[in-house]
């Protein structure tokens, strides 16, 4: 049965109100997967860790994303928009307030992983409670609207991270969203509308279990690798351990009617091949926004606020020639634009490694620009092409698993570089700057090494695949 509103009646004021509510929540959950990639060092000084050791504040957050992002949807329906929106907003926002008061990174990791729990549910209510409220000619434009964040909140994150550390203290970043968080629940309050299902279907809470607890098995071995805390045989067992649970929840979604995450989609080969080929891509790039402060500020010793700004140029250029995009995409086709664009975005991470105190800032902007424009051409191409063969029933599922995997591979390329990273470190705790630099930049070729290997998956694609109805209609899909 489609969902029934039990507020039908909605007053033009929360009309107008709704896009802009839904874009602060955006931006709150956009923002705070960048600004504190600046500030990394400054609270791995504060904390007295070595800065490669809290890869796990940044993939803890994103990791929590992919694992209650599935459910979101049925809990809206099941709950109400209304209900869950403010219950994400609250959440999100006492995850920052004990973020604030972490003492220690453990209890900082758990407070961000809080985080990931509201801001897993914002996004995809927010968007939910969008279609419903309004017609599909008004609809585009209010997205539009709400899409602005998602543009602006990596430019100003990294620069934002930066300035806060330079002139205030790490906390001040966390405890920003309070405020903000309050004046979001009073507004949902009064003008979210209300929408649920009356007949919500059953939620599969023993494949949500299998999903979430092997992902976050293997996220943690990831992190933990190299360490030296567990014996090989404790890592090779947790390894199998998270292997069998993410086998048997794939097991279980081929057998019953309404599984967490449709696998079955997979069988569409322009979907498989760009939500596969999206993973490993990110794989690489993911570790990038970790990888670049360390390299400007312990490496180089630039300040939080110049590594902010050396770092801006990549958002900067993303909004720019966003709208050429679409053009591109019609001119070349997405298997030529994917296999292209794929490797010079590998062979243009390699070029970061060759960054040293010699290196011009000029040619560290130019080269950070350019990177910028491929990487968003990279995601606007895989994100388009994953509804390129999907349905219009099949749409809601199709972006479900887009999303949860985008959010996966961003959590484990962050996890990936700083394992790179220390394991080619020759004492992480106690490297000079010239030693980090050199393990730095055998990261990025590694990290670079593993963005082009994601060609052979996209090779899988034909030259007819995706259509210019897709790359016209459907860049709203972009993230």
């Amino acid at each position: 049965m489609p969902p029934v509103s039990i507020e039908p009646v909605l007053a033009e004021s929360s009309r107008r109100l709704l896009p802009w509510l839904v874009a602060v929540a955006f931006f709150m959950e956009s923002l705070d997967t960048t600004i504190l990639n600046t500030a990394l060092p400054a609270i791995a000084e504060a904390l007295q860790v070595a800065p490669l050791s809290l890869k796990s504040i940044l993939a803890s957050y994103t990791l929590s994303l992919a694992v209650f992002i599935p459910i979101s949807g049925w809990m809206a329906d099941r709950f109400g928009t209304r209900l869950v929106f403010a219950g994400a907003i609250g959440i999100f926002t006492l995850g920052s307030l004990f973020c604030g008061l972490s003492s220690n990174v453990p209890v900082l990791v758990l407070c961000r992983i809080l985080q990931g729990c509201g801001g897993a549910m914002m996004v995809p209510v927010g968007r939910l409670t969008m279609v419903r409220t309004f017609s599909r000619f008004d609809l585009v434009r209010a997205m539009s609207f709400v899409a602005i964040p998602s543009l602006v909140a990596p430019m100003l994150g990294p620069l934002a991270g930066g300035f806060i550390v330079g002139y205030f203290h790490w906390r001040v970043i966390f405890f920003l969203n309070i405020p903000i968080g309050i004046i979001g629940l009073y507004l949902v309050y009064r003008h979210l509308p209300d929408y649920r299902d009356l007949h919500p279907h059953r939620l599969d809470w023993i494949g949500f279990l299998l999903f979430g607890s092997g992902v976050g098995l293997l996220s943690h071995v990831l992190e933990i690798f190299g360490e030296h805390t567990l014996t090989k045989a404790q890592m090779a067992a947790m390894l199998l351990a998270s292997l069998v649970l993410l086998v048997a929840y794939g097991l279980r979604s081929s057998r019953i009617p309404m599984p967490l995450l449709n696998l079955a989609l997979f069988r569409l080969r322009t979907f498989r091949a760009a939500v596969a080929g999206s993973f490993f891509t990110r794989l690489g790039i993911g570790g990038m926004p970790f990888l670049f402060p360390l390299l400007y500020q312990v490496g180089l010793g630039f300040s939080p606020i110049q590594s902010g700004l050396l770092m801006m140029p990549q958002a900067v250029a993303s909004m720019i020639l966003k709208l050429t995009m679409p053009y591109i995409l019609r001119r070349v086709g997405y298997r030529g634009v994917l296999i292209s664009n794929t490797i010079i975005l590998g062979l243009w991470i390699f070029l970061f490694a060759t960054i040293n105190l010699q290196t011009p800032v000029w040619v560290m902007v130019a080269e950070t620009f350019v990177f910028g424009f491929f990487t968003s051409m990279q995601y606007t191409a895989m994100n388009t092409l994953v509804y390129a063969d999907v349905g219009p029933d099949q749409a809601s599922a199709a972006s479900t698993i887009a999303s949860t995997m985008q959010q996966m591979s961003m959590s484990f390329g962050v996890a990936i570089a700083s394992l790179t990273t220390a394991l080619l470190v020759p004492d992480r705790s106690h490297a000079t700057a010239p030693e980090m630099v050199h393990g730095i930049h055998l990261a990025l070729f590694a990290m670079g090494a593993l963005t082009i290997f994601s060609t052979l998956i996209f090779s899988e694609l034909k030259k007819g695949d995706g259509s210019v109805n897709v790359a016209g209609q459907k860049l709203a899909h972009d993230g």
